[in-house]
């Protein structure tokens, strides 16, 4: 018995490929976006220590927690077709 086929039908293998290499393109932009926000945000500018802090980290987890958050909202409103607010 043949294992199925993880490219869904109707979607040529180049297809495929094309809308996997724009995921990862987006995931990759994605981190970065959040790593640059709450990097900014987060990290005091004048270095004293060469690991973060207890509020650098609390801070951090924070944002990165509320920007899953927002993003996956958007994506949800997106993909359901209503534009974001």
């Amino acid at each position: 018995m043949a294992a199925p086929s993880p490219i869904p039908a109707g979607i040529s293998k180049e297809q495929a490929f094309s809308m996997a290499q724009t995921e990862m393109e987006y995931r990759v932009e994605l981190f970065n976006k959040l790593a640059q926000t709450c990097f900014v945000k987060c990290v005091d500018k004048r270095y004293k220590e060469a690991e973060l802090n207890m509020g650098e980290n609390s801070c951090i987890d924070r944002c990165v927690s509320k920007y899953w958050q927002v993003n996956g909202m958007v994506g949800q409103l997106l993909s359901a077709g209503k534009p974001p607010q």
